[in-house]
Parts: structure tokens; C-alpha cells; sequence
């Protein structure tokens, strides 16, 4: 009630009022862990309850939404002071940095899930921060290369990659998936690798890919996307600038994987236009040279084929 009193939406100093309250209730989302639960997540609810019908308030709930989060464990048992198996923070954060162990503990597992305390998964999350800053580096020096012809497939696949991340790690974080989010940039950081290889690159088009790698990767390790964006050249802080937007075109692929099966076995694996039909997908997967192997001399029974997935042929 002090943050009320003090924070109204129309002065600093109004006194706490049924508008300041209401300007700021309910909050938005609640994220707390399940023992919690009969603790300050009741009492909160109860004292609500009450100071509505006191009159102070119109919301009968202090929360819009609600998250419980999972315990974090270590070996099997419940990190407690207690129990004495608690991890330092501290040691964490002066041998690896803040952002790691950030990283870690959002990627090891859903935030609903309990979280088992890993000391090589810190560490891997280290090597993966600093994959990103070499590859930042190594870019940064490639972004007036090229970019004025028409764009390879290489180009494409890249904006590709770029524009479907950006639209997989947006509807992530507005569903909590964070686990995901940070497993779909680990994919984006793959493509740029290899992009960078190439012999020639287009500077505008990796430029771009950089530029959001870092954005997104600004809700998971602020310090080390922080850093990423003064490389870049960017002057404004990256927590001031705005949450990158995809193109829903350009996050199509132009191309899919079809899975061909016989009998439910994969047999083939065939990249095909990603806008195929499904007579388009049973012609391909027939006249697969591997499928052929496997169909010759049977009889087909059926096909049966999931759209831009899958076509598995009976056989018998």
C-alpha cells in the first residue's frame, strides 16, 4: 500500500486513493513457488478480498495470472539452507558471469518443472555464451561485404532463419516456454555459423541476423546482449530499443524436409518446395530411388501422407 500511496498516476505525492489502486490492480502476472501457495499467495488474495469490501478497491483478485514455478533441486533433494546444499551464487557469478547461470537455470527446464542443478550444464551454457561472442566478433568485421546483388540461397536461408526465430522466441516468452525461446536462438547461432563459412557473405543480410541475435538474446543475458549491441555500433542501450518484429513471408520456408516411410519405417528424406500439394508429396516419395528398394516386388495397399511432413506407403 506504500507503492500505492506514492506512486499514484497523477502526482507523486497524491494521497493513497481507491483511482491509485485501482490504476495498478491487478498485476499483471504473479510467478511464485508452490509453497507459496498457502503463504503470501492467500494472504494476499484474502487481504484483497477484504480490502474490497471495505471499499477500497473494485478488483476482487490481486492477480491476473498466475506462473508456479518448480523447485530447484540438487541430487535429488530440494536446495535449502537447511540441508546445507545450496550453490554460491557468488562462486557461480565470479567464475562464469551472471548471465550464465541465467542462462542455464531458464534453459535446463520449463519454468513449471522442477530444475536439477547441474554443474555441466553451467558449463555448457558458459560455452555457449562464448560462442556467440566470437561469432558477433567475427561478424561485425563482415557487415560491408557484398549486399548489392540479387540474394543467394545462402542469403535467403539466413533471413529465413532470422525472421522465424524471431516469431518462435516471441510467442515463447509469451507463453513462459523460455526453455525453447533460448533452444530455437541456439539454432539461429548454428545457422549464422555456418553462413559466416561461406566464401562470400552479404554484410546487410548478417547484419540483420546479429542485430537480432542480440535483441533476443537480451531477456535471457541483458549484460551479454548489452555488450553485443555496443559492438554492433548501436549507442542506445539494447533494454531502450524495441522488441524486433518478423515478416510472416519471410519466416516461411521456401523449403521442407519430407519424410518418406514405408511401413512406417523412414526409408528417405527429401527437401521439397515448402508450398507442395499432397499428390505433389505421394509422386516424390514413389519415386524415391531408397523407397524403391523397399516397394519392389509388393504390392501398395496405401498411402498415407501428413501435410509438409510425412508420407508413409503400406505395403504388403
Amino acid at each position: 500500500w506504500y507503492f500505492l500511496r506514492y506512486t499514484s498516476p497523477k502526482e507523486d505525492k497524491l494521497p493513497f486513493s481507491k483511482e491509485a489502486a485501482n490504476y495498478w490492480m491487478p498485476v499483471a502476472q504473479y510467478i511464485g513457488g508452490i509453497e507459496h501457495a498457502i503463504l503470501h499467495l492467500l494472504y494476499a488474495r484474502f487481504f484483497t478480498k477484504v480490502i474490497k469490501d471495505l471499499g477500497l478497491v473494485n478488483v476482487d483478485e490481486p492477480f491476473a495470472n498466475l506462473l508456479t514455478q518448480g523447485m530447484v533441486l540438487k541430487d535429488g533433494a530440494k536446495m535449502s539452507k537447511s540441508k546445507g546444499n545450496i550453490v554460491d551464487p557468488t562462486y557461480i557469478m565470479d567464475k562464469f558471469g551472471a548471465d550464465t547461470s541465467r542462462l542455464f537455470i531458464l534453459f535446463a527446464s520449463p519454468p513449471e518443472k522442477d530444475l536439477d542443478w547441474s554443474d555441466e550444464g553451467v558449463e555448457g551454457s558458459f560455452r555457449f555464451i562464448k560462442r556467440v561472442w566470437r561469432i558477433v566478433k567475427k561478424s561485425v568485421d563482415k557487415f560491408n561485404e557484398g549486399g548489392n546483388g540479387e540474394l543467394s540461397k545462402g542469403d535467403r536461408d539466413l533471413r529465413q532463419k532470422t525472421h522465424a526465430t524471431i516469431k518462435k522466441v516471441t510467442a515463447d516468452l509469451n507463453r513462459f516456454n523460455l526453455n525453447t525461446a533460448i533452444a530455437a536462438i541456439m539454432e539461429l547461432v548454428n545457422t549464422i555459423y555456418k553462413y559466416v563459412e561461406k566464401p562470400s557473405v552479404n554484410g546487410k543480410v548478417l547484419k540483420e541476423a546479429i542485430t537480432n541475435l542480440a535483441l533476443l538474446l537480451a531477456p535471457f543475458t541483458p549484460h551479454l546482449a548489452e555488450e553485443l549491441s555496443s559492438i554492433i555500433g548501436n549507442k542506445e542501450s539494447i533494454h531502450l530499443q524495441k522488441w524486433p518484429a518478423f515478416d510472416e513471408k519471410l519466416a516461411a520456408a521456401e523449403e521442407i524436409t519430407l519424410i518418406v516411410q514405408i511401413n512406417g519405417k523412414v526409408r528417405d528424406r527429401i527437401s521439397v518446395p515448402a508450398e507442395i500439394s499432397e499428390d505433389e508429396m505421394k509422386d516424390l516419395a514413389m519415386a524415391s530411388e531408397r523407397a524403391k528398394i523397399f516397394i519392389e516386388g509388393r504390392e501398395v495397399v496405401k498411402v498415407v501422407t501428413i501435410p509438409k511432413k510425412l508420407v508413409n506407403i503400406v505395403t504388403r
